[in-house]
């Protein structure tokens, strides 16, 4: 009998892999050093190694430690696709659907944004099309995490980190409704920061923000960042939390405004080093922030920059660039 599975598995893999990589370039950028204290992270010498191209717009990138020295999932929004790298294996598909599971057409980015682990070490996934955080589970497939905020179906969960007690921190534009802000399915008419408690309550943090995108903890838990992808105003903010975890007035840290002249894209997604160091995407480049929004360098591409994240060691940052997966080695 023939093996119509594998077969299914094989054609799923040749039409949701990247195109060739013929035309993909080693290297893209350069780096911007505008303080000494970026070169604790890398120089004007460092490289932008692209390891993979032909996608259609990369992002969430995670970082999975493995035995095999680990490996990078990472989101195609528009393919509903979450890819694999490897370093021995290179790229390969993850999941398909990853985001949307309806049977109907559903806009331009039906699928996965932002990717995490929860302190189980499960993928925990930002849906744009199913409109919900989802956990995929061990042996037993997707669970939702949250999808409702007092009984309205939230827009489309965008960004998310845990703190170490387990809480989901995340941010909910509208990016991924087909017809975005102005969509009738909308159901929230707000754009909201979130926190999902380990014992199931879901607290809205702020709503404040036009348009939250990329969202990280510092490394004492004791301020939220949260960047804003408004072009009237492409900012990163920070929230220091009550003692209460609500949040306190926000402190603008950084406003991209100007960069935006000469390069495209907005602020988005972000991590944070272990030195509380920001790294986060912004026009043309992944901006170097310190905690109280000094501008120490970028790694710039030139073209769209969605997301970042590091490895296990933080011995390399991976960044997400519009159709490119790429690199860079730290110091």
């Amino acid at each position: 009998m023939r093996n119509t599975t594998n077969l299914f598995f094989l054609v799923l893999v040749v039409c949701c892999a990247p195109r060739g990589t013929a035309q993909t370039p080693s290297t893209i950028g350069q780096v911007e050093v505008l303080s000494p204290e970026m070169e604790r992270f890398a120089d004007a010498t460092t490289k932008i190694e692209v390891l993979s191209g032909g996608f259609t717009w990369t992002e969430g990138p995670v970082w999975i430690a493995d035995d095999g020295g680990g490996h990078l999932l990472f989101s195609d929004i528009p393919r509903n696709s979450i890819f694999r790298w490897s370093s021995s294996r290179g790229v390969e598909l993850f999941m398909q659907p990853s985001g949307y599971t309806g049977v109907s057409y559903y806009g331009l980015e039906p699928g996965t944004n932002g990717l995490t682990l929860d302190p189980q070490r499960r993928l925990t996934m930002c849906e744009h099309g199913d409109r919900r955080v989802s956990v995929l589970t061990r042996g037993g497939g997707k669970m939702t995490l949250v999808d409702r905020y007092q009984g309205k179906r939230l827009n489309s969960p965008n960004d998310l980190t845990f703190d170490k007690a387990g809480n989901l921190y995340f941010t909910d534009p509208p990016y991924g409704l087909p017809e975005r802000a102005d969509d009738p399915r909308r159901e929230l008419d707000f754009c909201g920061v979130y926190r999902f408690s380990t014992d199931g309550k879901l607290t809205l943090l702020t709503k404040e923000m036009t348009r939250p995108n990329g969202i990280g903890l510092s490394p004492d838990e004791k301020t939220l960042y949260v960047a804003q992808s408004d072009p009237d105003r492409p900012i990163w903010m920070a929230f220091p939390f009550n003692e209460d975890r609500t949040l306190g007035p926000g402190k603008e840290l950084y406003n991209a405004k100007s960069a935006m002249d000469v390069y495209p894209g907005l602020p988005d997604g972000m991590t944070i080093a272990s030195d509380g160091t920001i790294f986060g995407s912004g026009p043309g480049a992944i901006y170097v922030l310190t905690p109280d929004g000094k501008l120490l360098g970028r790694f710039v591409t030139g073209g769209r920059v969605s997301n970042c994240t590091f490895d296990a060691d933080q011995k390399y940052l991976y960044i997400t660039a519009d159709d490119y997966l790429c690199r860079v080695k730290m110091k």
